[in-house]
């Protein structure tokens, strides 16, 4: 029998299109749980639920090939001594992480492992290039989007993603591995039982997903995508998130398209976002907690007991377009981008509560919660990070619901209490005249929450304490 080689995987749960199974002679699959490993991100509630199901995804997938996943607890580097010693195994293939705390967790794993005479080799694969493979003029790392994606594009090349292997090689069948269950990942008090009416996570959902944006999102998807009550967007972020399926493929698939040549340029751009923003984390790791413009360090956010916070978790805040978003982020676990944008812009500008809060709630929520995207995200919105929006554009999410959801579609789906209005007053409850208020039967601060915060007032508080900084416009 040849001697093995452990693929350890970690977010590349998946098994065409990976370069660390393929470099693997006589591969055996190893998972290790190690949350504690990623501190002070450990992954959330949300992302415990998704692992949950593409692990059993993935070790069903095995089986159909004569295999089966071996999963062990953590610490990472006792659990992958102890298979080494128990297989004889001296090599282990793994794919390249990014994040501050994966990427120290992987360098300690390595000197570990050296000591015993077993070598740990990374690999590319969950980018489309490595960090280190574009750098400005200057030869220092980009900080703004449009010269990074000018460099990008220059490099990329569309080439056939490896399918993959048709039959795998067992573990000995006393390799002992630990039950899914024993780990409860699954979310307490049932929380999450309705993501899956929106969600198949592993890589046949994953797949699955593509086919159906490319045959009925792709063509029209610069203009759909704002819109929040169609289905115009990818839906592919968990997936790539947990590497079921890899910017490569997407982008051969998506190149490979005949139609549809603005839209195809619009979503790669967005796909080069995501890219942008690891590569970002990768120099720039600090950018996960702190902001990157550090005049914001002496941001004058607002005292908050916590009651302003809850009402914009639990989607209470008396602003539709708001609680809508952040109702479909509890209900399903995802938010719609659009939508992202004016719920973090009414937390850091009309509540003025830091970014961090909101990226720890959506760290908790989502069931795409990247360290990267998230920390682009919520550092773009507020003002303080790279390629930032100025502070000064604050979204009015009236405004932005009249424009893109005009007939008021994505609020009825998650705000049933405001169904009965008419458009033109939906997204503003509180301007309903006192006829349809009789008519109706409809009672503010009863049926729906008064706004928890004057929009217009906020918005000049905002300003004023961004003006403090001596940012004006």
């Amino acid at each position: 029998m040849p001697t093995p080689q452990l693929v350890w995987l970690r977010r590349d749960l998946r098994l065409a299109d990976h370069p660390a199974l393929a470099a693997a002679n006589h591969p055996l699959l190893v998972y290790i749980h190690a949350p504690q490993e990623e501190t002070p991100w450990e992954p959330g509630a949300a992302s415990h639920w998704w692992l949950h199901h593409s692990l059993t995804a993935l070790d069903a997938d095995l089986a159909r090939r004569g295999s089966r996943l071996i999963r062990r607890s953590g610490p990472s580097a006792a659990a992958l001594l102890a298979l080494c010693r128990a297989t004889g195994a001296t090599t282990i293939h793994a794919t390249r992480l990014h994040e501050p705390a994966t990427r120290a967790r992987d360098r300690a794993v390595a000197e570990r492992l050296q000591a015993e005479g077993i070598t740990l080799i990374l690999h590319e694969g969950a980018l489309l290039l490595p960090p280190e493979a574009i750098v400005s003029a200057a030869g220092t790392p980009y900080r703004v989007f449009t010269p990074y994606w000018r460099s990008l594009q220059t490099q990329l090349t569309a080439t056939p993603p490896r399918p993959a292997p048709a039959r795998l090689p067992a573990p000995p069948g006393d390799l002992a591995s630990e039950p899914l269950a024993a780990w409860g990942l699954l979310p307490r008090l049932n929380w999450a039982d309705g993501f899956t009416t929106h969600w198949q996570p592993g890589e046949a959902g994953g797949q699955q997903q593509l086919e159906r944006f490319l045959e009925a999102a792709l063509c029209g998807y610069g203009a759909g995508r704002d819109r929040p009550a169609l289905a115009a967007t990818s839906r592919l972020s968990p997936h790539l998130h947990f590497g079921e399926l890899t910017p490569r493929q997407l982008l051969a698939a998506v190149t490979a398209e005949p139609r549809c040549e603005a839209d195809k340029e619009s979503y790669l751009r967005e796909l080069a976002w995501r890219e942008f923003a690891h590569y970002l984390l990768h120099h720039l790791p600090h950018t996960a907690e702190q902001p990157l413009d550090r005049r914001f360090e002496q941001f004058p956010w607002r005292a908050d007991d916590g009651s302003l916070l809850r009402a914009w978790q639990r989607g209470e805040t008396g602003i539709p377009l708001v609680d809508a978003g952040m109702r479909e982020l509890w209900q399903t676990g995802w938010q719609h981008n659009r939508v992202r944008m004016v719920v973090g812009s009414f937390l850091t500008k009309n509540l003025r509560l830091p970014w961090q809060a909101g990226a720890r709630w959506f760290w908790q929520t989502l069931v795409d919660a990247d360290l990267a995207n998230n920390s682009l995200g919520w550092q773009w919105i507020a003002g303080c990070g790279a390629d930032a929006a100025p502070y000064f554009r604050i979204f009015n999410p009236v405004l932005q619901g009249e424009k893109f959801d005009p007939a008021g579609v994505y609020l009825r789906r998650y705000l049933p209490e405001l169904a009965q209005l008419p458009d033109r007053f939906i997204h503003r409850p509180w301007a309903l005249p006192a006829r349809e208020v009789t008519r109706l039967g409809f009672q503010l601060g009863r049926d729906y929450p008064a706004p928890i915060v004057d929009l217009a007032r906020s918005r000049e508080e905002a300003l004023a304490a961004w003006k403090g900084l001596g940012r004006g416009p």
